[in-house]
Formats: C-alpha cells, sequence, structure tokens
C-alpha cells in the first residue's frame, strides 16, 4: 500500500518522540542529527508535539560559538499507555507514563481449558481496570491500549487470524474487547511486540539488524532490518517457530511435523523432559510455567536431569537460530520471553557454542547472542508503543491548535 503525505509525517513525528524518549532531554539539532530528518521538520514536529503536550521545554545548553540551543524532553503526565501481554498460560498488563516508565502492573492466570475467547477476554478487561485503579489515572489520560496476542494477528481489522495453541480462527479480538475497554485498541503479536521493545531499550537499541527470539510456550523470531521494525507483506514476517527443523518429526500445534516450536517451545521441553525421566520430580504434568521453572533451578544447581534436558533442547534451538545468523546477518540475537527468562545465562552459553557450531563464520564473527536485559515485560512494553503510534496518527487527524516557529540555533 502507497504511502500518505500523512503517513510519513506520522511516522517521522513517531520516530522524534522515540528519539526523545530515548534521550530525554534533547536538543532539536540532536533529534535532527539521530534521525536523519532537516532541522527545519524536526523543528515543525517538535512543535506540534509540543501542541500535543506529550513534550516540553526544559531549558538550554550552550552550543560552541552560537547562541544555546533550546532542550525538549518528554513530559511523563502527557497521558498514559496500557501494553498487554496475552500468552498462553497468563495476561500480563502493565500501565506506562509517556516516558515509559512503568506505574502499574497487574496479572491473571489463564488455566488449562479457559482459552475460549470470552474468557481471555474477561482475564484482560479485570486486568486494564486493575492497572488504572492502581495508578490513579483518570481515564481521559489513557492515550490507548496495545494488545499482544499470539499468532496471526490482522492489524487493520482488529483479528485474531489464527492462534494455533488455542485453535482460534478469525476471531475478532479487538471488537470483543471494545465491548469491555473504552479506551482506544490497537492489536498485534508478541513477535512484532518484543522486537520494538529491544529496539526502543534493550538489546537492539542503535543497531541496524537484530532478530529477537521469543522462548515462550510459542516460539517465534521479531526482526529488526536497517534499524526498523520488519513486519511482511501480511504482517507475518518472524513465523521461525513453525519451520521445519526435522523432517517427519514432533506433531506440532501448528498440525505440521517437525517445527521448531515443537522441540524449543514449552510444551516440547516438557515432552523432552517426560522422554528422558518420566519420573522426575522436576515435572509439573499440568504447569508449564512451574517445569521450566524447575528446570531452571535445575540447570544451576548442577542437576544431571536438567542440564541433558538443556542440552537436547539447545541441539535444536542452536541449529535454529544458526539458520537465522546465515539468513539475516544480525549484529545481535536477543533471546527473550518467559522460557529465556527462566533458564537464563546458563541457556544462553549453551545456545552460543551450539549456533557457533551450525552457522557460517562469517555472518557468526559479527553477531552477539545475548539475553534480553529489559527488567519488565518486554511485550507489555512494545505493545504500549503500538497505542503511543496510535495515538499519534489520531493526533494527525487533527488541527495543530497553535503555528510555532523554529527557535534560533
Amino acid at each position: 500500500m502507497k504511502r500518505t503525505s500523512r503517513d510519513i509525517r506520522t511516522a517521522n513525528r513517531y520516530e522524534v518522540l522515540r528519539q526523545i524518549i530515548a534521550a530525554s532531554p534533547t536538543s532539536r539539532q540532536e533529534l535532527a542529527a539521530a534521525t536523519g530528518l532537516s532541522l527545519a521538520t524536526v523543528a515543525t514536529l517538535v512543535g506540534e508535539l509540543l501542541d500535543l503536550r506529550m513534550i516540553t521545554e526544559v531549558g538550554f545548553e550552550d552550543s560552541a560559538g552560537g547562541r544555546p540551543r533550546g532542550l525538549v524532553a518528554v513530559n511523563p503526565s502527557g497521558g498514559a499507555l496500557i501494553g498487554v501481554d496475552i500468552a498462553e498460560t497468563y495476561v500480563h498488563v502493565e500501565l506506562f507514563d509517556l516516558a515509559l516508565n512503568v506505574l502499574a502492573r497487574a496479572e491473571e492466570d489463564v488455566r488449562p481449558g479457559e482459552s475460549l475467547p470470552e474468557q481471555v477476554v474477561g482475564h484482560v478487561a479485570a486486568a486494564v481496570g486493575s492497572v488504572v485503579a492502581q495508578a490513579g489515572v483518570e481515564g481521559a489520560r489513557v492515550l490507548g491500549v496495545g494488545v499482544s496476542v499470539p499468532g496471526q494477528v490482522d492489524r487493520a481489522t482488529g483479528v485474531s487470524e489464527y492462534a494455533p495453541n488455542w485453535d482460534w480462527h478469525e476471531v475478532p479480538l479487538l471488537d470483543l474487547l471494545t465491548e469491555h475497554i473504552a479506551y482506544p485498541l490497537h492489536l498485534d503479536n508478541p513477535l512484532r511486540a518484543s522486537a520494538v521493545a529491544e529496539l526502543w531499550f534493550g538489546a537492539a537499541r542503535g543497531r541496524g539488524d537484530a532478530v529477537v527470539v521469543n522462548l515462550g510456550t510459542g516460539v517465534g523470531a521479531g526482526l529488526v532490518l536497517g534499524g526498523a521494525l520488519h513486519r511482511g507483506v501480511s504482517n507475518s514476517a518472524g513465523e521461525w517457530g513453525h519451520t521445519t527443523i526435522v523432517l517427519d518429526g514432533r506433531l506440532c500445534r501448528c498440525g505440521k511435523q517437525g517445527c521448531v516450536e515443537a522441540y524449543v517451545g514449552a510444551s516440547g521441553i516438557m515432552l523432552t523432559l517426560r522422554e528422558l525421566s518420566p519420573g522426575s520430580t522436576l515435572l509439573h504434568p499440568e504447569d508449564q510455567t512451574a517445569t521450566i521453572a524447575a528446570l531452571g533451578r535445575g540447570v544451576r544447581a548442577q542437576d544431571p536431569v536438567a542440564l541433558k534436558v538443556v542440552r537436547d533442547t539447545v541441539r535444536y534451538l542452536g541449529t535454529g537460530i544458526a539458520d537465522l545468523v546465515n539468513l539475516f546477518n544480525p549484529e545481535v540475537v536477543v533471546l527473550s520471553s518467559w522460557v529465556a527468562t527462566a533458564l537464563g545465562e546458563p541457556l544462553v552459553a549453551e545456545v552460543r557454542e551450539a549456533v557457533a557450531r551450525h552457522a557460517l563464520p562469517r555472518p557468526m564473527a559479527a553477531t552477539e547472542i545475548v539475553l534480553s536485559p529489559i527488567p519488565t515485560d518486554p511485550v507489555c512494553l512494545g505493545a504500549a508503543t503500538f497505542a503511543l503510534e496510535g495515538a499519534l496518527q489520531s493526533a494527525g487527524r487533527k488541527q495543530p491548535r497553535t503555528t510555532r516557529t523554529a527557535p534560533p540555533s
């Protein structure tokens, strides 16, 4: 689809605000250098963001041989954003100020058998209500809610087209949520959300090319190419978890055989443990979270069964990541989501060795492999940026209240 001048203006405004959030306080000159936009364009966009009260003037800095430069910073109280991480076993919600600091958190467990859309929507509505109450923000200050749901998502229509772990097909998720949540809603999936979180605040910040590997119940890869999120033509890029790694292998919940996810997703790891040691005390048959947590503790305690399960898992994970390294030649591969967090640095060390065995030497030499450094839920953080993007698009349809001129340089 061809982008209109309004689309380009919204994208530029979003990029300028992103840079201000990342480096407050900053000058218009620094923003022009960071974004590649002209100083005149940046000055206009800064004026619009000031009119929207998303940023504020915060004084001046000396410039070499010239007039002092005006500084701007994000206005944390200029609005609130909500990020929703819908996963197969939980719904986690965080409320942020405009500087993307967490002000409140809430979590709802999604138990086995609670995967009907109406049940999931109920969990989301309860958690969103909880964070708004905890933070004490007025409803009018909530600029939007970004919602991440696993699987294939149509952003334009708000439809969850296919979520294999729940066997959802064409679920009008945003319509269902709108019945319970009055704020503007924006739908996407965790691959995109986690990639944006790393690009803004994590290991992909300042990197041109990065791959964010999500390891949870589901598995996938968020892609940052040329310094920007890569979605693909139908917002489906990154479904690496459903690429084939073993011909005629394990049955995956997508209905295919031998997918990466069938070996390195939480359910696949549990199956490996069950095959290796059916009576292991590490195994909690109906609880993925407890099993993976037990494996993480076991690895750190050098438990032989836990070590064997992780090494068997890494055989497949390392091979799959080596394919990503060869294909995309990224500067960094980030291991993210709750399984990666639970298994921690021991997993990363094993993965580095396995990828080095399978990837070509040249791309491997240029690639770091790290654990996500983001201390909060990366998917909630990324989802909140989708709400911010949506708020800027809505603002772009309104006429600015005032006209500002560029400050003296």
